[in-house]
């Protein structure tokens, strides 16, 4: 049985928070007013943890759990926005009906024992 099976170590932990929390900030956009459209969608040039729509913005978030607030926006690194670009710009060519509306690039950071912070427009191209 492999590690990821059985629970153990350190890469699993933090692949099961990583989806702990973006579960629990997609319950935080809806109960925002926002529909949750798609989780963890993976392209090959990158990766879009969550998209959501209120109106005409749609919205690319990048989740991060951390143990503190300041840790989880540095970890948004320059290269790692590029990538989630990327992404958005391939999640477009695939879905033309979206090209339509404005795109926000947004960072929700969770951590221990607060309600997840959303950071709307954190970055734009």
């Amino acid at each position: 049985m492999s590690k990821r099976r059985r629970g153990k170590g350190k890469r699993f932990r933090a692949w099961r928070r990583g989806h702990w929390a973006e579960h629990l900030c997609a319950i935080a956009l809806a109960v925002r007013g926002y529909r949750v459209l798609a989780r963890r969608l993976r392209y090959p040039v990158g990766e879009i943890d969550l998209l959501a729509r209120r109106g005409g913005t749609l919205a690319v978030i990048e989740v991060k759990a951390r143990r503190d607030a300041q840790s989880a926006m540095e970890a948004v690194t320059p290269r790692q926005r590029q990538r989630i670009a990327r992404a958005a710009e391939w999640l477009l060519a695939e879905r033309p009906a979206l090209a339509g509306l404005a795109i926000r690039f947004d960072v929700m950071l969770v951590t221990p024992w607060r309600w997840p912070r959303h950071m709307p427009d954190a970055w734009r191209l």
